[in-house]
């Protein structure tokens, strides 16, 4: 199928894991996709693993100067039709540790970067575009050490609820979409050692019906839909993607 074909899309944290898959899955169905990344290497890694229909823009969706240059290299090419904001920071950290240096690095990209990305999307986009915002379903649970990252998440929820309503008359549909834990570079990151990776792999193992950590092409398939018209009365939602993780 051709779900996406002649589509524009833009895929911030679109060099690794989920966002590279993303966009993997999108290129497979007819877009062209504009995957945006802060490291230059990883960026262009992963501009020769998709090959063809792909741009690589270096850019940190907490800089504002960032995100205009961006959506000023994509007008050139055409108007928006998806625009999957992937790129998140997080960092494992318990309240009581927590640092204001921690708390404004997670805010400020998770929620005002992403907030701005679609903000300085609308007038690129073209009516009745999809727009994704990747959430998690560690919003929805307590995990420890997650206070300020699920808060940023949570945040992203009530941003798709407030966009539905004020991007309806253009027909502009804002969807959540929540994965449970992913087996990507990013989860290892979290954790100090291998050690420590490991037994987190295997507590959440525990935790989750289906018994294992998802793929990323697995999340990449529910963003096919809610980009595609699949989704073409779907808007305002949370569609969990966690393996069960939230439902029991």
């Amino acid at each position: 199928m051709s779900l996406l074909k002649n589509k524009i899309a833009v895929v911030t944290g679109g060099s690794s894991g989920i966002g590279l898959a993303t966009a993997l899955r999108f290129v497979e169905e007819g877009a062209y996709v504009f995957i945006v990344g802060r490291r230059q290497v990883e960026l262009d890694k992963a501009v020769a693993e998709i090959g063809s229909n792909v741009t690589g823009v270096k850019a940190d969706i907490a800089k504002l100067d960032d995100l205009d240059r961006l959506y000023q290299t994509v007008a050139r090419k055409g108007k928006i039709d998806v625009i999957f904001a992937g790129a998140a920071f997080v960092e494992k950290m318990m309240t009581v540790a927590a640092t204001p240096e921690h708390f404004d690095k997670t805010f400020t990209t998770n929620a005002r970067g992403t907030y701005f990305t679609v903000q300085k999307a609308l007038p690129y986009l073209n009516d009745g575009a999809s727009i994704i915002l990747v959430a998690s379903a560690g919003k929805n649970k307590g995990f420890p050490g997650r206070s300020t990252y699920s808060a940023t998440k949570a945040a992203l929820r009530s941003f798709a609820r407030t966009w539905t309503s004020e991007l309806k008359e253009r027909r502009i549909r804002t969807n959540v979409l929540s994965p449970g834990a992913v087996d990507t570079p990013m989860f290892d990151d979290q954790f100090p050692s291998k050690e420590g990776a490991a037994e987190a792999r295997k507590q959440i193992t525990a935790m989750t019906p289906l018994a294992r950590l998802a793929y990323p092409d697995e999340i990449a398939c529910a963003a096919l839909f809610l980009a595609s018209d699949l989704s073409s009365y779907v808007a305002g939602i949370d569609l969990p993607v966690d393996g069960g993780l939230t439902a029991v």
